[in-house]
């Protein structure tokens, strides 16, 4: 009788991932403090305070620091708390250093998120056990690009996802079918992939505590409560997933997104512009490095009520130019504003293309081909000497910082919540 073989998939999940990069990157540079190895962070600005922790080291978490919370509280409980600002670029070629060692394992590689990755080894020809294979990966990314990560193994996607969230860092851990029960029943329902902050009170309300509370609950009662998502958690409990690993021909990016919450109201346009160029910036730079141009631009806003308004425009010509964008953007808000004051700002470009091949008006030639070369010299002087190596004029004493944002915003086709 013919037998087929068991899928085998890998998760590979970077620890504290921009705070890993940013350390690694500081020690191969000549930095003698890594910062993995005491209370730090990245994210806001430690001179005043703004802005909230992105990823913070193991040592921080002992002062209960978390992802997510604003910078002065933080240094509230940690004084000597360490702080540095984020680096979206590099945040960037660290994740596709890691998918290229990846890819020498297997052509099925799926970018998850930045620092996620599924890899599919069912047809592997390796000669060596599931776990020790792992391991070698493990070894490799670490010894070659100096940072740490967990890998989980299982058949599915969603449970080689389960087990790589189980002890940190620098593991291996599998989640088998025949260890689910064992291993991941007696987990709070919460750390159930895709069970958040709304759903779980209300499958508590169930006296659904756990996941095995969940996988053995009564379907019907989660279809009539959650409608077709019932059915969803419903499967996730019990480790039913059939989604394939995606390679990266279907992994495309198709949009880039920054934003920013500020500290205060802003209440005149011309301060808005520079938020809104500060969000460019970043925006743009990637754009660049993906080798894409884009051909919708999006605002968004939120007034201090957090009321959201947003609008778009198609492009004429795809772009990839900083001052086009921006102005672009000016635009939108023009059109867009009703004069509340402004409390966050969103910047997304989407409807990506290669810059390999596009087509330009003959009247923009010139111009366009300017703003090129303007756009290259400023990307390789802030690669070579930092981000704020070099900034524009406008930002000058302007209280905003000239770079803005981050790369969470960054979306891939099959990739955040969909597995």
């Amino acid at each position: 009788m013919y037998m087929t073989k068991r899928r085998l998939i890998l998760h590979i999940d970077v620890n504290s991932a921009y705070l890993s990069w940013d350390a690694c990157y500081r020690l191969q540079h000549g930095e003698k403090l890594d910062l993995r190895e005491v209370p730090s962070a990245v994210g806001g600005n430690p001179k005043n305070r703004h802005g909230i922790i992105l990823a913070k080291s193991i040592p921080a978490k002992k002062y209960n620091i978390t992802t997510g919370e604003t910078l002065y509280s933080a240094l509230k409980k940690c004084p000597d708390l360490v702080v540095v600002p984020p680096r979206y670029d590099l945040y960037m070629r660290c994740s596709n250093a890691m998918v290229d060692i990846l890819k020498e394992y297997s052509s099925s590689v799926q970018r998850f998120s930045i620092d996620e990755c599924f890899l599919d080894l069912t047809y592997s020809n390796s000669n060596i056990s599931d776990i020790e294979l792992a391991k070698q990966i493990k070894t490799r990314i670490r010894d070659t690009l100096g940072f740490t990560v967990n890998i989980g193994i299982s058949t599915n996607k969603l449970l080689a996802k389960m087990a790589s969230d189980f002890e940190k860092p620098d593991k291996v851990h599998t989640l088998y079918p025949e260890e689910i029960q064992e291993k991941m029943w007696p987990l709070p329902v919460e750390d159930l992939f895709m069970v958040g902050r709304s759903t779980a009170p209300k499958l508590r309300a169930l006296n659904i505590n756990s996941i095995g509370d969940l996988a053995n609950y009564n379907l019907e009662i989660l279809r009539y409560e959650f409608k077709s998502f019932g059915k969803t958690l419903w499967n996730y409990a019990n480790g039913i997933e059939n989604s394939s690993v995606l390679s990266e021909s279907h992994t495309t990016m198709k949009s880039l997104g920054n934003s920013t919450t500020i500290p205060y109201d802003i209440k005149c346009k011309e301060e808005a512009y520079k938020i809104i160029l500060s969000l460019v910036e970043t925006v743009s730079l990637r754009l660049r490095n993906s080798e894409n141009l884009c051909s919708v631009v999006s605002l968004n806003i939120k007034n201090t009520s957090f009321m959201s308004y947003s609008k778009q425009i198609k492009l004429f010509t795809p772009v990839d130019s900083t001052m086009k964008i921006f102005d672009t953007c000016c635009q939108l808000l023009d059109k867009l504003w009703i004069g509340e004051p402004i409390r966050h700002i969103g910047v997304h470009v989407s409807d990506l293309r290669s810059n390999s091949a596009y087509q330009i008006s003959f009247f923009d030639e010139e111009q366009v081909e300017k703003s090129k070369n303007l756009d290259k010299a400023i990307d390789g002087i802030r690669e070579r000497f930092g981000d704020y190596s070099i900034v524009r004029g406008v930002f000058v004493n302007s209280g905003v910082k000239p770079l803005s944002g981050g790369v969470g915003e960054d979306e891939y086709t099959f990739m955040s919540s969909i597995l």
